[in-house]
């Protein structure tokens, strides 16, 4: 008996040893700038042992936190693939961003000219100051390799008196690596003279944390340490919410941000990092505008970086990713991103009834949310997530923002969790954090709605999905904001409104640049996109400003004459006017309103730091 269950072992530990998965060698990309000041790149991707005869390599049309597609394949150009002696070996374009290789007889590399001339969080910027690489713009990969580790090697640091600044894991000097695919793509690297302030957070698990901001900006090491300070007050406001912070690879999470004029504002979410990039001149005397990104996109770190929508799992590369649930994914992080500068301290009681105003305006005012639902503008991300639209649009009238139509959403559940069920919001996320983003499992809008009926009930759970998730119905925000002694008011009550019109002046007067909103009077009044007003109440209007002249001391139900002319011809017509949707919201105390003990403990329980 001992003898045959030898054998079974020895056999068994054979086939386990024959049996051993084969060794992912890893693809390598060394980058260089030869010609930084023109804004190019050389990158050479070498890809050892191929396993097939003919393979195919391609550009991503999308990038992790976009939706709609980026034609990256536009700016690398001088594609051309040798072996390991530098002999040719044949690459063929066979479609706009997607190359075939065949011919070869093991290790290949591809090299290739990148340009970048965008400084953002989606594209690349590269000139002799900084390379700002978001990889899926960058880097060319192999179709079937995606379980490949991959390797950087980033040439001409000192050159240029470069740092590296990023989410990769550093193996040695220049040399940078990621596990597979998905963690590259998602690991946008900054190479610059960034200035770096780091600290340590000590997690609810006890594990040790290092969290940084790299800074290339024109600002010294002391204001960057400076706002250090401010960032971290953000960042454990946010892990009071979800009473932990995540256990980040590697055990590091960095704020990557890029400050410069020139640059095109942005906020990436990553994994273990975030990519800001903002216009103004500096740091200095912007620390408080640049804290509304950080505050947002480190909330990211947990919602839709781990507690992620199944609709985005795995991330395409190749086309449009569309997500039913971004309005819970990025509007309930918008609203915590202005929520948590008032708990923290940053924003007064009175700058966030702004912030309030402008959720509850985006949700009332247009003419999409008495239309369409959350889900539906989630969908439409793929068109309107920096997607490039060349023809017109009618979005005035069919899109409003997922992110603040989520973040009005985010604000009524919060206040009626506070009023009805004496939990939070936070209460809520925290358990969704739990059930999905510490487990790593996917959540669908069931998952989402299972969720609050555990910290309510399941019926207000079902009623609150299909009335403001599935359906269209608004909540009372009026009297919702009354429980923290906010007033909800009309913005320009008893004066004349028209609607707005983006116009310029063209063909001989005002011509209309845009759709015009449904609800508006303008579009009563049969005025629309390519229309050119030639004069209101018969005077000339060449400017917008002559028209807020004329409309300045009229009121709702007022006529306004106006005659127009269009490709049919010259017509006229009449706007009456209305009384603007827009609102306000103030404090009980700016309104000359007592505020009752209960009112002042209401806000207090829901703007106060929740930092022990």
């Amino acid at each position: 008996m001992k003898k045959i269950i030898l054998l079974a072992a020895t056999a068994l530990f054979a086939f386990a040893a024959n049996a051993q998965p084969k060794v992912r060698k890893a693809i390598s990309y060394a980058v260089s700038f030869p010609n930084a000041a023109h804004h190019e790149a050389e990158i050479t991707m070498t890809i050892p042992d191929p396993s097939a005869l003919a393979f195919r390599v391609r550009m991503s049309r999308s990038s992790p936190g976009r939706y709609a597609t980026h034609e990256f394949g536009k700016n690398i150009y001088n594609v051309k693939a040798t072996d390991v002696s530098g002999k040719a070996v044949e690459i063929r374009q066979v479609e706009g961003d997607v190359y075939e290789v065949g011919g070869h007889k093991g290790t290949v590399k591809i090299s290739y000219t990148l340009f970048g001339n965008h400084t953002d969080g989606t594209y690349v910027g590269i000139d002799a100051s900084h390379a700002h690489l978001n990889m899926p713009a960058s880097f060319m990969w192999v179709i079937g390799m995606a379980d490949r580790p991959v390797k950087f090697q980033f040439n001409d640091l000192d050159k240029y008196g470069w740092k590296v600044a990023t989410q990769l894991k550093h193996e040695s000097g220049n040399v940078y690596s990621a596990p597979d695919l998905q963690y590259m793509m998602d690991s946008p690297t900054e190479l610059s003279a960034v200035n770096v302030s780091s600290w340590e957070v000590v997690n609810t698990n006890g594990k040790k944390q290092k969290m940084s901001i790299a800074v290339h900006s024109d600002d010294d090491q002391a204001t960057i340490g400076n706002f250090a300070k401010m960032v971290q007050k953000v960042v454990l406001e946010e892990k009071a919410v979800f009473g932990e912070q995540p256990d980040y690879d590697y055990g590091s999470y960095t704020f990557l941000d890029d400050v410069h004029p020139n640059n095109f504002g942005d906020g990436m979410e990553h994994r273990n990092s975030t990519c800001i990039v903002d216009r103004s001149e500096k740091v200095t005397g912007n620390e408080n505008d640049l804290l509304g990104t950080y505050s947002h996109e480190f909330f990211h770190s947990w919602n839709v970086e781990r507690i992620r929508p199944k609709s985005l799992e795995p991330f395409n590369f190749e086309h449009a990713n569309m997500s039913n649930e971004l309005w819970f994914a990025e509007g309930f992080t918008q609203y915590y991103g202005e929520l948590i500068l008032a708990r923290a301290g940053f924003n007064s009681v009175d700058d966030y009834t702004g912030t309030i105003a402008g959720l509850v305006n985006s949700v009332l005012a247009p003419p999409a949310p008495a239309k369409y639902p959350p889900t539906q503008m989630s969908r439409y991300a793929v068109f309107t997530d920096a997607g490039v639209a060349v023809d017109a649009t009618n979005y005035a009238n069919i899109f409003t923002s997922y992110y603040v139509y989520g973040g009005a959403t985010a604000l009524a559940l919060d206040l009626r969790l506070r009023s009805e069920f004496k939990v939070t919001l936070d209460d809520y996320m925290r358990q969704v954090w739990l059930a999905f983003g510490k487990t790593g499992k996917p959540y669908t809008i069931p998952d989402l709605q299972a969720v609050l009926g555990k910290v309510t009930n399941p019926k207000f759970a079902a009623s609150f999905f299909a009335d403001y998730i599935y359906g269209v119905k608004k909540n009372n925000y009026e009297a919702l904001l009354a429980n923290a002694g906010l007033l909800m008011r009309k913005a320009a009550p008893g004066k004349g409104w028209m609607g707005r019109i983006q116009a310029r002046a063209g063909n001989g007067g005002l011509l209309i640049m845009s759709s015009t909103a449904s609800n508006s009077p303008v579009y009563k009044a049969g005025l629309d996109a390519n229309d050119t007003i030639l004069q209101m109440d018969g005077k000339d209007v060449k400017e917008l400003a002559a028209i807020n002249d004329i409309i300045k001391d009229k009121k709702p139900g007022d006529k306004v004459s106006a005659t127009y002319k269009n490709r049919s011809g010259n017509h006229q017509t009449t706007i009456i006017l209305e009384e603007s949707p827009a609102i306000e919201v103030i404090t009980f105390e700016k309104a000359g309103k007592e505020l009752s003990q209960q009112q002042k403990d209401f806000r207090r329980s829901w703007l106060s730091s929740k930092v022990n």
